[in-house]
Formats: structure tokens, C-alpha cells, sequence
């Protein structure tokens, strides 16, 4: 038989996974970012990890996904563990593990909990008029009553381009609309490209405008978020919450369904496909 692998020895190599880097070396220019804390780190993967992720994500056709398709967000994800290829799944255990999560403390400067439940995350997929509007995302996690504190994206699609969109928008908080305000940063999905962000800071994210890549072509990532003791001022949030885009905001059905989304008890009638 061969020998099987233990979840130390899986998670405690960190270079067998990504490019080792500083972070504590990295937090004065976490702490000096704007709108709110992040970091884009390229060559996130090792090359290897990364041939396998990319030849393990599943067909953007395929039967492996949730669908989310109204007017506020159009893309596919899946975060059921089983379901993943072996090379994804050990990433995410990885990813997951203390090994890592011991790194990232450095960076934010907190106790940090893995969400074993990928609760939201997992693998993501936009295709050619995937969107999803500018958003907060939920504060307190629904089962383990824990605060999100802080997003990790990997973008894993070969060869993107930038006139295809799919940028990722870094807003300012409004704090007289609750709402996102000036637009403050664009970071481009580039194929192995990591993005952080601290998700306590009011902060408004997204990718507003319909993508625009070829047929046959989709924007992939992978998503880690990561959870901390709920601080005296967090949000008692339970889902996510939208902003209307451009002439959204005069439209009553669009601005009702941000309403539902933004309802624990509501959101899951407004998702799409829900295999």
C-alpha cells in the first residue's frame, strides 16, 4: 500500500504550496493601504500546485456548481469538499491549516479561525457577462457566530486579459448612505495573483460591470475567508450587502431584491440554481 500522507506533514511545508513570503514584513504596507487594509501578492502558488488546480477546475458547463444569476451577481461557485480534485483539496487543507493561518496573524495582527465549511467560498467561476455588483460581505458567520475578518482570492485563469474586465474594485465607505463611494483601486484577476483584504473596514467590493472574455473562457478563482473573535462594534450582518449599480438605483424590483439578499431568512430565494 502506499503510504499516506498526514495532515501535519500536508499543511506543515509551506513552501510545498506558495511562494514563502514575509509577512510580517508586510504588514506596514498592509496598514498603510486604502480604502481599507489588502495586499496583491503575484506568483501567490508554486507552479506545480498551479497546473494541477487549473487542470482540476471543473467545466464551467459541468453539474459540479451553484448557479447565483439575477441582477446583482452572475457566477457559479462550489465549496463542497468532495468535489474537489486531489491537488484543490489539499490546497484548501492547506489552506486551512495552522501552518498558514499562523502567517496571516502576523499580517492582521489577530487571532484568526479557519472556516472549514468554506462558507461562501471555495471555487468561483464567471463567464462572458458574469458580474457581481459592489458589496459588503456578511459579518458574522451563520453557524460558528464567529466575525469575517479577512478575504483571501486566487485568480487561476490562464492568460487573462485586461480588456476582458473582471476587475476587482476596491470602493470607499459612504458613511451618510451607507454605501459605497469613490471608486479607489481596480486589480486586475491575473493568473496567479493573490489578493487580501481585511473585510471589517467597511469594505466595498466587487465587479460591477458584465465581463467581457471570449465564449470558452472563464474568470476563476479560488476563496479562503478567514474568521476572528467578533469585535464589540461588528456588524450583526448574516448576508451580504449590495449596492445598486448606475441606474439600479432607481429600479424598485432591483432594489428589492437587494433587501431579500441581504436577508438570512430571504437570500436563498433569490440565488438561482440551487443543485
Amino acid at each position: 500500500m502506499p503510504a499516506v500522507a498526514s495532515p501535519t506533514v500536508l499543511t506543515s511545508n509551506t513552501e510545498q504550496y506558495t511562494t514563502p513570503r514575509d509577512y510580517a514584513a508586510l504588514r506596514e504596507r498592509w496598514q498603510a493601504s486604502q480604502p481599507f487594509h489588502h495586499l496583491v501578492l503575484d506568483q501567490f502558488l508554486r507552479e506545480e500546485i498551479l497546473a494541477s488546480v487549473v487542470a482540476e477546475f471543473p467545466d464551467f458547463d459541468g453539474d459540479a456548481w451553484r448557479r447565483y444569476e439575477n441582477a446583482i451577481e452572475i457566477k457559479k461557485l462550489q465549496n463542497h469538499w468532495d468535489k474537489f480534485g486531489p491537488t484543490t483539496y489539499r490546497l484548501f487543507t492547506y489552506f486551512n491549516s495552522r501552518a498558514f493561518i499562523d502567517q496571516l496573524e502576523l499580517l492582521v495582527g489577530c487571532k484568526l479561525y479557519a472556516d472549514y465549511g468554506l462558507n461562501g467560498g471555495g471555487l468561483h467561476s464567471h463567464k462572458r457577462g458574469g458580474k457581481l455588483n459592489t458589496h459588503l460581505d456578511y459579518s458574522i458567520h451563520p453557524k460558528l457566530r464567529l466575525e469575517r475578518r479577512l478575504n483571501l482570492l486566487i485568480y487561476v485563469t490562464p492568460d487573462w486579459q485586461d480588456a476582458w474586465g473582471g476587475q476587482l474594485g476596491l470602493w470607499e465607505h459612504d458613511a451618510a448612505k451607507n454605501a459605497p463611494g469613490a471608486l479607489r483601486e481596480t486589480i486586475s484577476p491575473s493568473f496567479n495573483r493573490a489578493v487580501l483584504f481585511d473585510t471589517t473596514q467597511h469594505s466595498w467590493h466587487g465587479l460591477p460591470e458584465p465581463i467581457l472574455c471570449p465564449e470558452g473562457i472563464t474568470r476563476n478563482s479560488l476563496a479562503v475567508y478567514y474568521l476572528c473573535d467578533p469585535r464589540p462594534e461588528a456588524v450583526a450582518r448574516g448576508k451580504a450587502l449590495f449596492a445598486p449599480y448606475k441606474e439600479q438605483a432607481e429600479d424598485p424590483e432591483v432594489l428589492e431584491l437587494i433587501r431579500k439578499r441581504a436577508s438570512v431568512t430571504e437570500a436563498a430565494s433569490v440565488y438561482g440554481d440551487k443543485s
